[in-house]
């Protein structure tokens, strides 16, 4: 199994990878025998990976840094860097090659004090590896401050440095980095590539990954989550009654405050374990007594990451309302749909009772402004709104339409 195996429904940009992969082999060939480089390489030294949400970004990339490392005996045979079994792909994968570093974000912003660390190391040669790869799976969470720090690192990286970076679009990182990178658009897999994926890796029945990849859109992750997670099934189950909820400002307000609650709830279970071994593990190092107690001058560490902890907790109470509000967003597409007599595949065929209930008491164009009131209510999110105050004004604007 090649490592390009989890790239689902992206023939062109594996392509291009796998071309640049063979003309980066043959470059670190060359070097070592004193050759001459190949001309017309495709290889270069940063990329920028965009596509929408549950596309696949951070696993090609993760794909093409695992076949930089790639130490496959094949390849003196004529074969693809890639193979996927080799030790330099299986620890670039599983993420234990000394020279691959993947970034990742639990906090809503990257800050110029870990770019500047990562800029530090990329400047180094590789350790063990055939190249210096740094993957940023979250570059549009870069503040400003750190994207400048991160373009002196991309206008003048070091010979065998590779810089891999993934957003939603380009628009998501600066103009000046962004001009520097090649980039490469990743587009939404169809929803019988995902049921093929979910049955293939996961051993989910075929149905079941049917119906998942079906609800959300072609979203990978999403939808390895709804066939698997009975909490997360009802919590969409949840989502998607809000529609009918909301025509007494009463129900608007109540639907609102179990969606945040529910959203809070899911943060609290994502971070409760992983904050308590955070703070046990800061005591141990930091020399805590056995009942306890804190050495002098370690009240600031502790605070520090009292503070990371809170943040990493908005983060994922964040994303769970962004979840919400994806399904209900598909909601409200499939009653367009409904009302405009499309052929398209319903995503919410299951609750095709509420689907025509709700198409059958508007018109195509409030089904438009619902859509809008979605979409207002994210960027008010974005914009640092209160939680509560968001979705209180986009369900009334729900009932309205």
């Amino acid at each position: 199994m090649t490592v390009w195996e989890d790239l689902v429904g992206q023939d062109r940009v594996r392509t291009a990878l796998a071309a640049a992969a063979r003309d980066a082999d043959a470059l670190v060939t060359a070097e070592a025998s004193g050759a001459a480089p190949p001309e017309a390489s495709k290889m270069t030294h940063a990329w920028l990976f965009t596509g929408p949400p549950g596309a696949g970004r951070a696993t090609a990339a993760r794909a093409f840094a695992a076949a930089l490392q790639c130490t496959g005996p094949d390849r003196a045979l004529g074969g693809e860097p890639g193979c996927g079994f080799c030790d330099g792909c299986h620890t670039s994968l599983i993420g234990t090659h000394a020279d691959v570093e993947v970034i990742r974000t639990d906090l809503l912003s990257i800050g110029v004090k870990e770019t500047r660390e990562l800029v530090r190391r990329a400047q180094l040669s590789p350790a063990v590896g055939r190249w210096q790869v740094i993957v940023m799976e979250d570059a549009d969470r870069l503040t400003e401050g750190a994207g400048n720090v991160l373009l002196k690192a991309v206008e003048e990286p070091a010979p065998r440095t590779v810089w891999l970076l993934c957003a939603p679009s380009l628009e998501d990182v600066l103009p000046t980095i962004r001009s520097r990178c090649r980039h490469l658009v990743l587009s939404t897999p169809s929803v019988a590539a995902v049921a093929d994926f979910l049955v293939r890796r996961d051993g989910i029945e075929p149905e079941a990954a049917r119906a998942a990849a079906r609800a959300t859109q072609g979203h990978i992750d999403r939808a390895r989550r709804l066939a698997t997670d009975e909490r997360a099934r009802a919590r969409r189950a949840t989502v998607l009654k809000m529609p009918l909820r909301v025509e007494e400002i009463g129900g608007c307000l109540k639907a609102a405050q179990e969606l945040i609650d529910a959203a809070a709830e899911d943060a609290k279970q994502a971070s409760e374990t992983v904050d308590a071994k955070e703070t046990e593990d800061m005591k141990a190092a930091l020399g805590a007594a056995a009942g306890g107690r804190m050495p002098r001058g370690t009240a600031g560490a502790m605070k520090e990451l009292a503070d990371r902890q809170k943040r990493r907790s908005t983060r994922t109470q964040r994303d769970s309302l962004d979840l919400a509000l994806s399904d209900l967003t598909g909601f409200y597409r499939d009653v367009l749909a409904l009302q405009l007599g499309s052929r398209v595949a319903l995503a919410n065929e299951d609750v095709r009772d509420a689907l025509d209930r709700v198409a059958r008491a508007s018109t195509p164009e409030r089904s438009l402004r619902r859509i809008e009131a979605i979409g207002a209510c994210r960027q008010a999110l974005d914009r640092n709104v209160a939680p509560l105050l968001a979705v209180e004004s986009m369900a009334v604007s729900l009932r309205s339409g």
